[in-house]
């Protein structure tokens, strides 16, 4: 059976490099490091070896995740891009979104309040682009009309702010062609025709 000859520090300070007979047998984490009781002289099996890379591997992808989680709120749809731009073995998905959610990083229903809740403060939107925005992100429809109708949406004053930053594209327009040329704008960022001819008229 294969021994442990050295252990060796990473740089990071995190991390250990385990030595087998001589050469670089593979990474762990301080954590497991800890727990498995790993030591110079000690014999491993292959199935142990195996079990110990297994556990390095995942915690090595879930430290990272964890980053990528701490940043902003994700969606489901993120976490799934996020561990296929990084290839991360489809073995370990399960187990590290079941410890996401566990932590509350992974919540459909949270990200799309957050979601909203960042465009009402920085970039209002109406709610049909909120709408698309969020199915892009991958939130399934209902919770999406869940999260829009226990929100407080102020369409109209949204649409009085949207106009209000574009007044100079139309100040030297006539009444009929000012209506139209805003008609169209307001349209565009998905607001409803009852909304446009409220604020129109105001």
């Amino acid at each position: 059976m294969p021994a442990i000859t050295s252990i060796k520090p990473q740089k990071n300070g995190k991390r250990v490099n385990i030595y087998l007979d001589g050469e670089y047998g593979f990474g762990l984490d301080l954590e497991n490091f800890v727990k498995l009781g790993l030591k110079v002289e000690q014999e491993l099996t292959d199935e142990e070896i195996e079990k110990i890379t297994k556990k390095a591997e995942f915690q090595k992808v879930y430290d990272k995740i964890l980053r990528f989680a701490s940043l902003r709120p994700r969606s489901e749809k993120e976490y799934i891009g996020w561990l296929r731009k990084h290839k991360v073995h489809e073995k370990l998905h399960e187990e590290l979104f079941n410890k996401l959610k566990y932590l509350e990083f992974l919540n459909d229903k949270k990200f799309a309040v957050w979601w909203i809740g960042q465009r009402q403060a920085f970039r209002p939107k109406s709610k049909r682009i909120l709408s698309q925005e969020l199915r892009l992100k991958g939130i399934k429809r209902e919770i999406i009309d869940e999260v829009l109708s226990e929100t407080k949406l102020d369409e109209l004053g949204t649409a009085k702010k949207l106009l209000a930053k574009k007044k100079y594209l139309w100040e030297r327009l006539n009444s009929r062609e000012k209506r139209v040329k805003m008609s169209n704008y307001l349209v565009r960022n998905g607001f409803g025709w009852d909304v446009i001819r409220e604020v129109l008229d105001m």
